[in-house]
């Protein structure tokens, strides 16, 4: 891939919609994204001749902040804009056409992602979408589609929040703090807050407790899914060397076609929830500490650099992207065949 892989970004549009994005909040690989590769020398071509595959550099994000009618529930301005983008590229260029869109790939974090892709057919059914929100559910292909990962930049990077104790210092089995917010947090709440000192479930935190201490107290942070399926939580208890708990239901996590999730995580049904504490407790010392050591090791794939580096999120991502367009055949005269 570093050797070859070529990406074309289309020039059309203009900020704030258009090539720019948020870099901090749990939205923030959308503009991290963008800017990456706008800056980038080694895989962006300016040629698009040479291109292996399309970038439509939008951000939903965006979109919803400046084009969406607020409480509207309408998705039309959202969808019109994306829609009338690809049109303009279309009549600029032939190479949405030659393919049906399927060399071309969107990006977006924002929960409406999905719903944003469904502006023009050919961009839900063919293109590449490199989704936080991967949900099987709602029409997420694993095979043609990208999962990345949700990561909550609050100050703009991840400076001291990476790193945690040894297993040896960590005293509570599991932890969770969040609010309400989908059907699978107040099952959560409801079997767990208060119940154990163990289960460390709390929808508030008291005052004066740190989020992110507690993650790096605990062996196990649970990562419920909201009212989507991705959760910053993910990536903060791989940041804390904490393992991951998923609780979701259609969720396809971050970078499956390289990473064995099962080998630095545990993945626990919904209706499972009732006995999370006999699941962790069933874990032996000795693997618990074999999928600890793997969360740290595959940590360097879940990290935001500036500029990007080598195996950090921002070159999985292109990966995961190579990875689906060697699947694509494209139609100009002749087959180009990778």
């Amino acid at each position: 891939m570093e050797k070859h892989f070529k990406v074309y970004v289309y020039k059309e549009g203009e900020p704030p919609l258009f090539h720019n994005g948020p870099c901090k909040s749990i939205y923030s690989m959308e503009g991290n994204f963008i800017h990456g590769l706008e800056m980038d020398k080694k895989f962006q071509t300016k040629d698009p001749e040479k291109a292996h595959v399309f970038f439509l550099p939008f951000s939903v994000t965006m979109l919803v902040r400046f084009v969406y009618d607020s409480d509207s529930h309408d998705f039309g301005p959202i969808k019109h804009t994306v829609a009338d983008y690809i049109e303009v590229i279309t009549e600029r260029y032939p190479y949405w056409n030659r393919s049906l869109g399927a060399d071309h790939f969107m990006l977006a974090c924002h929960d409406w992602g999905p719903e944003a892709s469904r502006s023009v057919p050919n961009l839900y059914e063919n293109s590449i979408r490199v989704l936080c929100n991967a949900n099987t559910s709602e029409g997420f292909v694993p095979s043609k589609d990208v999962s990345f990962p949700e990561i909550n930049l609050v100050t703009g990077n991840a400076e001291g929040f990476v790193g945690g104790p040894s297993p040896s210092k960590r005293g509570i089995l599991a932890f969770f703090a969040g609010g309400l917010h989908g059907p699978i947090r107040p099952i959560l709440l409801q079997q767990w807050e208060n119940k154990d000192p163990d289960m460390q479930v709390h929808q508030y935190l008291p005052k004066g407790v740190s989020y992110y201490d507690m993650m790096k107290k605990s062996r196990f942070c649970l990562c419920p899914s909201g009212y989507e399926v991705a959760s910053p939580r993910v990536v903060e208890a791989l940041y804390a060397g904490c393992v991951p708990v998923l609780l979701s239901s259609g969720y396809v996590p971050p970078f499956s076609d390289v990473l064995n999730w099962k080998a630095f995580s545990v993945i626990v049904l919904v209706e499972d929830i009732p006995y999370l504490k006999q699941i962790l407790t069933k874990i032996s010392s000795r693997n618990y500490i074999r999928m600890q050591r793997r969360g740290v090791q595959v940590r360097r794939h879940f990290v935001v650099n500036f500029p990007p580096k080598r195996y950090d999120v921002y070159h999985m991502i292109l990966h995961s992207i190579w990875l689906r367009r060697l699947n694509v055949r494209v139609h100009n005269g002749e087959e180009n065949d990778e």
